[in-house]
């Protein structure tokens, strides 16, 4: 996956061959045939953002709160770094305002199985 390597903030060694983003396929897919679903990017998700919303929604899926002023993102970015983040993990959340804009910032497409159509 595409992390800071080396002393963060001062040197990336590059190790995987990335100073900032890299393309979708630079690594292998997993299991499930996803690319990048850790680090590279901040991914934008529909879900509005609460810090505690997933530990009271029981639901398998919990599609967040109605509304709010910051949406989830998701998956740790090239920046983090095992001593300054650990956020580098599907399940990581964070929250941005959505007129954010930063170069670890990415979107996440999804699918519903269902067919379901959801606007956020």
């Amino acid at each position: 996956m595409n992390v800071w390597q080396g002393d963060f903030p001062r040197e990336n060694s590059l190790a995987d061959g990335f100073y900032g983003t890299c393309a979708v396929t630079a690594f292998p897919a997993n299991s499930y045939g996803l690319h990048n679903m850790t680090g590279n990017v901040w991914e934008w998700c529909a879900d509005w953002y609460h810090p505690a919303f997933h530990t009271r929604d029981k639901d398998t899926n919990p599609k967040g709160p109605p509304d709010g002023t910051n949406r989830s993102t998701r998956g740790g970015s090239y920046l983090c770094h095992h001593s300054y983040c650990r956020r580098y993990r599907v399940s990581a959340r964070n929250s941005l305002e959505p007129d954010s804009t930063t170069g670890n910032t990415g979107f996440r497409c999804v699918r519903d199985p269902a067919g379901i159509t959801r606007s956020g």
